[in-house]
């Protein structure tokens, strides 16, 4: 399974996953030792991953079981297995004014003029757009802003022991074990409550395959190198497929008479199946414009391109056809409203 996010499971709330500080809640005496055994139990899949005895008889003992973590968790939609079914879609109109607001536009147009000596060789190499990094930037830690407190050996091993998702979490543990293995202060290993981190809100494993070096310094240090975060950031999209000089996608204007069932998807994606329920089947620009479907932004993709309808507001709002770059970003965060956001935060830091 590919992690997402900086792992979508633990960001499609409300309530971001660098919202909440690290606040103290007691674990009782048998949670405590129950903990410990967990953690003991851990010790020898994490020796054949590669982490040392030495970094485990630092590490293990220090840890405290941090009940925090989980009731977090569990307040995510899905989180709590007793609430019955997901609640109905919001529409995405106050999300939009919400990350896509004046603050974030003129926060990103200036770090953008700033950043672009740097951005410019990323797109280079990797074809990513440099708006785009910056808005998944700009959405993830407001350009490096808040980043999130929570010590992520706590917080993972937290909620591996709580057991929900155990195998998430549990890889995720090991995989910051082993970035403290590779010379990484704890002190150094901050995040969400859900276990990402640094600039760009990457999972444990997620640096460890696709965090690059940007700066040439010889380590990728997405907590304090801009370059590094954004060159991972490139990085991953590439990794998700970003295909150059395609557009994510462009806002239109849909018919009232558009037949809706005829270009409904009859696919079921394996992954986030409710997200990608909502996009069209695929239909080439020209093939849309046919169809009434007229293209009110720009840059508007080529004719030939493929790409899929989302109505996010309904009938009578505007509306996007999305390309595959599109389904790059979902892969960074599998919700249609943070990529649409991203897309729209994008064009407007561009201006």
């Amino acid at each position: 399974m590919r992690i997402l996010f900086t792992a979508f499971a633990i960001a499609m709330a409300g309530l971001s996953p660098v919202a909440a500080t690290a606040q103290e809640m007691p674990a009782d005496d048998a949670t405590a030792r129950n903990f410990a055994a967990f953690l003991d139990g851990l010790r020898p899949r994490a020796m054949a991953a590669g982490v040392s005895r030495a970094t485990l008889d630092a590490m293990l003992p220090t840890l405290t079981f941090n009940p925090r973590v989980v009731a977090l968790d569990r307040a995510q939609p899905g989180g709590n297995p007793a609430a019955g079914a997901a609640p109905a879609i919001a529409p995405f109109a106050p999300y939009r004014d919400r990350h896509v607001d004046a603050d974030r536009i003129g926060r990103g147009r200036t770090r953008y003029q700033d950043l672009r000596p740097r951005l410019a060789p990323i797109e280079r190499r990797t074809g990513v757009p440099e708006a785009i990094m910056m808005a998944i930037y700009g959405h993830e830690t407001g350009y490096g802003t808040y980043t999130g407190d929570f010590d992520l050996l706590r917080s993972l091993s937290s909620l591996a022991y709580d057991g929900r998702r155990r195998e998430l979490f549990t890889a995720e543990f090991i995989a910051t074990l082993l970035m403290i293995e590779r010379g990484f202060p704890r002190s150094q290993m901050k995040g969400s409550w859900a276990g990402a981190t640094g600039y760009p809100q990457f999972l444990p494993s997620m640096y460890l395959r696709l965090g690059v070096d940007g700066d040439g310094d010889g380590k990728a240090d997405i907590w304090r190198s801009e370059t590094d975060a954004l060159a991972s950031i490139g990085n991953y999209l590439t990794n998700a497929g970003w295909r150059p000089n395609v557009p994510w996608g462009v806002g239109v204007r849909v018919p009232p008479d558009l037949d809706r069932a005829s270009v409904r998807s009859r696919l079921t994606s394996p992954r986030c199946p409710r997200v990608f329920d909502r996009h069209s089947r695929w239909l080439t620009i020209a093939e849309w414009r046919r169809l009434g479907v007229q293209p009110v932004a720009s840059p508007v993709p080529a004719e030939t391109e493929l790409a899929s309808l989302i109505e996010p507001d309904g009938p009578n709002a505007t509306a996007y056809l999305l390309t595959t770059n599109y389904r790059s970003i979902l892969d960074y965060n599998c919700s249609n409203f943070y990529a649409l956001s991203v897309g729209l935060l994008a064009d407007a830091v561009a201006q």
